[in-house]
């Protein structure tokens, strides 16, 4: 996909909950598409705008592609959804060393994906939102045994 909509509000409320607790300095974020369409694009502004209505500003972000350095850069990788999970599966060099995961079931929300709503309304932007939030409390929860 092309990174201006779920990845960025799953990124931006992962800042801002890790962030809120103080342990925004332990990990390095960043959020990125399986596919490079939209590349350089900052967030869909309906995905800014849900995110603005809970006081997270998600406008400074670029769309992305996923590079094969990706899977060195990172410790763990984490897809809204099966067809990109499959896609990151697909394309993981063979010396892999980033975990691959559904985000919502990693984080301990709910295993299912988060749904796209790039051909919705707000509503779906919102309740986007709602579980990109869900997710980035489920990642606090997961990392602070190790802190």
């Amino acid at each position: 996909m092309g990174n201006i909509c779920r990845s960025p509000l799953l990124e931006g409320w992962a800042r801002h909950v890790l962030a809120t607790a103080g342990q925004g300095h332990r990990v390095r974020l960043d959020s990125a598409g399986t596919g490079g369409w939209h590349a350089g694009e900052p967030p869909d502004p309906r995905a800014i705008a849900a995110a603005a209505r809970h006081g997270i500003d998600i406008r400074g972000q670029r769309a992305r592609a996923v590079q094969p350095g990706d899977f060195h850069a990172f410790d763990l990788i984490l897809a809204a959804d099966r067809d990109n999970l499959r896609w990151l599966h697909q394309h993981a060099p063979a010396d892999n060393r980033a975990e691959l995961h559904l985000a919502l079931a990693w984080c301990g929300v709910a295993d299912e994906d988060v749904p796209d709503p790039y051909y919705g309304n707000a509503a779906g932007f919102d309740a986007t939102c709602h579980l990109a939030r869900a997710a980035a409390q489920g990642l606090l929860r997961k990392l602070a045994p190790q802190a």
